[in-house]
C-alpha cells in the first residue's frame, strides 16, 4: 500500500457560513500529505435559483434537476462556490485545483432512471465510475484536487451528483493505491447520543451497532444515509471514516476528532 491520503467532504451548512467556511480551510490547509477536498454547494444554489427566476423543487431533501436547474448548480457548485474556495487555499499556501467530474474525466455517473420521481439531470456513481489513473496525476503532479458536485455521462452530458456519494466513490478508488481515510466534516461535533447535546458524540461505531442505533432511533433520518455511505467505503477497501465538527479538523491528527467508523 502507497501512502496516505485524506479525502474529506464538507457539508453545506458550514459553506454557507462564511467565517466557519474560512476557519476550516485554514485547518484544511494545514492538514500534512495528500489531500482531496469534495463540496456542494449549500444554500446558494437556491438563492442564485431564486434570483434568476429559476424554480426551485426539493424532494424528501433532494434536489430536483431540470435544464435550467442544471445549469444554475453548474455554475454555482463548479463555478462561485469552487473557485471560492480554491482562491482561500491558495491564500492559505495549499496548491489547490478546483475540479468537476468532467475535468481530467475523473469522475464518470449516469443519469438516474426515473422509477417513481424523475430526479431530472442527477447523477449516479457506478463501480468503475472513477479514472483512479487520471486523479493521480493531479496528485503526483503536488496539486489539492477540489471537487465540484458536478459529473459527467462521458457523453457531453453534465450531471448534478451527490457530495457525499463523490467523496465515498473517490475514497474507494483510492484505497486500491494509498491508504486511504475518508473524513466527513459538517456542522455537529460527531454521531451524537442526544441530538440536543454537542458532548455526547460516540466515539465510534461498527456496522452491527450502526444497525442498533438505527433501530433505536438514535441515528435517524439525515445521518443515515451519510452512514450508510460510510460503511459501503470501509466494506470497499477505505482504512477508515471519520464523521465530525469542520472547526475540529485540526485535531483529527492528536485522535481526537467526532466519531471514527470501525470495519468491526
Amino acid at each position: 500500500m502507497g501512502s496516505v491520503i485524506h479525502i474529506i467532504k464538507i457539508g453545506g451548512n458550514v459553506i454557507d457560513d462564511e467565517e466557519q467556511l474560512h476557519l476550516f480551510l485554514e485547518k484544511f490547509a494545514a492538514l500534512q500529505g495528500k489531500k482531496i477536498l469534495v463540496h456542494g454547494g449549500g444554500k446558494i444554489a437556491t438563492r442564485v435559483a431564486d434570483s434568476l427566476g429559476v424554480e426551485v423543487k426539493m424532494l424528501e431533501g433532494r434536489r430536483i434537476t431540470d435544464e435550467k436547474m442544471l445549469d444554475v448548480v453548474t455554475m454555482v457548485y463548479a463555478g462561485l462556490t469552487n473557485k471560492k474556495i480554491v482562491a482561500l487555499l491558495q491564500k492559505n499556501n495549499c496548491d489547490a485545483v478546483g475540479l468537476s467530474g468532467a475535468d481530467g474525466n475523473v469522475i464518470k455517473a449516469v443519469k438516474r432512471a426515473v422509477k417513481q420521481v424523475d430526479y431530472g439531470y442527477v447523477g449516479d456513481i457506478l463501480f468503475d465510475s472513477v479514472n483512479t489513473l487520471s486523479l493521480k496525476k493531479f496528485l503526483d503532479a503536488g496539486f489539492t484536487p477540489v471537487f465540484s458536485a458536478i459529473t459527467h455521462n462521458g457523453l457531453g452530458q453534465l450531471l448534478n451528483t451527490n457530495a457525499d456519494t463523490i467523496a465515498s466513490a473517490l475514497a474507494i478508488s483510492l484505497s486500491k493505491i494509498y491508504d486511504t481515510q475518508l473524513i466527513y466534516c459538517f456542522e455537529k461535533n460527531g454521531v451524537l447520543r442526544d441530538v440536543s447535546d454537542e458532548s455526547s458524540v460516540i466515539k465510534s461505531i461498527n456496522i452491527e451497532e450502526f444497525q442498533r442505533l438505527k433501530l433505536d432511533k438514535v441515528i435517524f433520518e439525515g445521518m443515515i444515509p451519510k452512514l450508510d455511505n460510510a460503511f459501503e467505503a470501509i466494506s470497499k477497501g477505505v482504512k477508515n471514516v471519520y464523521i465530525g465538527n469542520a472547526l475540529n479538523l485540526h485535531l483529527y491528527q492528536q485522535g481526537e476528532f467526532g466519531t471514527c467508523l470501525l470495519s468491526k
